[in-house]
């Protein structure tokens, strides 16, 4: 196993510069969420010729190739996604999108390139593996209702004992990995409200309803959901991010919009924030004698790493001897959202995050038109997922 293992990393080793290429040609080739056809296409063709079988079209443009050893064993499913996002790049990077308004901020392009060198290395040495491995290339992370549901719906984890994720995570030093035991990525919630009141002239306020006064109200209040009926054992979190009331100075609208999102680390504080968020709904509605029209859809769920599988991947990451690799640490849950959670409630899955901070120190969060990583964290990537596929499967 040992000097498999070697092999494995050895062979990841040769293809890094080929693994880097792929990513700087998928980043300057981003495609939007339900859009990524030619992205989908480009994966379908790196596995044109070589032993493995190749779903396209899979909920989508996602793609599944399945490595079958011919012996009987496990099967591991390991996920990588490929969309981007609608941000006008600024890094001023060589090989920086060609696609106005649209970028890979968050690292989608180098979770493709290093599970595309991953796959190619387990290809190399699948007659000394057993059971086998499927590899979920997937689209639409970034919106919802999400990739993977579909994915699933079409059949991807049919067969499949467990999923493995990474997210390349450029607030991580580079040589780091975070992991998590149970929740991992929060639960998120979309809303929009529109307030209907009757508009008037600010002259006379008192022959209208006014919707600005009656929203700004409930913008206040809904914070007390999360600071007074969420047990401060929970997180949750509640953020506006719209409120749209322009208009003349001197005209009261008759209405006004606003959007924002929930998040939470339990399905109980879940339905809980979204009881308490129409109750107080209800109670500005009669207070200022207006209406509302409420959307209001629970999207990902919460992540959650199966703790006895994710404790078996970080024993063998920890064990593996991976070059570059420095501490391997606990963490808190992230309360960003990932489809990946819809895996994780049809079988046992594990998702760890692998540091990518560039090496100047320097980062930008995930989504900023600034944000970069680490070329060094696909090699890390695909070595510490490998030598973990090759303990589940052999070992």
């Amino acid at each position: 196993m040992t000097t498999l293992k070697a092999t494995l990393q050895k062979k990841i080793d040769d293809k890094t510069p080929k693994m880097i290429e792929m990513r700087r040609y998928l980043h300057q080739h981003p495609e939007l969420s339900f859009e990524e056809e030619k992205t989908s296409q480009f994966i379908v063709d790196f596995y044109k010729g070589k032993d493995c079988d190749v779903k396209t079209n899979v909920g989508g443009y996602g793609v599944v190739v399945t490595i079958d050893s011919g012996k009987p064993g496990k099967t591991i499913a390991l996920r990588a996604d490929f969309d981007a996002l609608p941000i006008t790049e600024e890094t001023g990077l060589e090989f920086a999108s060609k696609n106005p308004g649209c970028m890979h901020a968050c690292g989608h392009d180098a979770h493709t390139s290093y599970m595309l060198t991953l796959a190619d290395t387990l290809l190399e040495i699948k007659d000394q593996l057993v059971g086998k491995v499927v590899i979920l290339h997937q689209p639409a992370e970034e919106t919802p209702p999400g990739g993977a549901i579909a994915m699933i719906k079409d059949g991807c984890l049919e067969g499949v004992d467990n999923v493995l994720g990474v997210h390349l995570w450029s607030p991580i030093d580079t040589g780091d990995i975070h992991y998590c035991l149970g929740a991992t990525m929060a639960g998120r919630s979309s809303f929009k409200v529109k307030f209907k009141g009757k508009g008037g002239h600010g002259a006379v306020p008192h022959e209208a309803n006014d919707t600005i006064v009656a929203a700004s109200h409930f913008v206040v209040a809904a914070q007390t959901i999360v600071s007074r009926r969420v047990s401060p054992f929970e997180m949750a979190t509640l953020t506006i991010g719209n409120f749209d009331g322009r208009g003349s100075f001197n005209v009261i609208k008759d209405s006004v919009f606003i959007e924002g999102d929930v998040r939470s680390m339990d399905p109980s504080t879940r339905e809980l924030v979204a009881k308490e968020f129409k109750s107080i709904l209800d109670g500005i509605a009669a207070m200022f004698r207006i209406e509302y029209e409420l959307f209001y859809e629970h999207d990902y769920p919460v992540l959650m790493s199966d703790e006895a599988l994710t404790s078996s991947v970080i024993h063998s990451i920890e064990t593996a001897g991976i070059e570059n690799l420095n501490e391997i640490s606990l963490a808190q849950a992230n309360p960003a959202s990932e489809d990946f959670a819809y895996y994780s409630e049809v079988v046992p899955s594990s998702y760890i995050f692998v540091g990518a901070k560039p090496a100047s120190g320097e980062f930008f969060p995930h989504h900023h038109p600034k944000f970069d990583i680490n070329e060094d964290a696909m090699g890390i990537a695909a070595k510490a997922i490998g030598t973990a596929t090759l303990d589940y499967l052999l070992g």
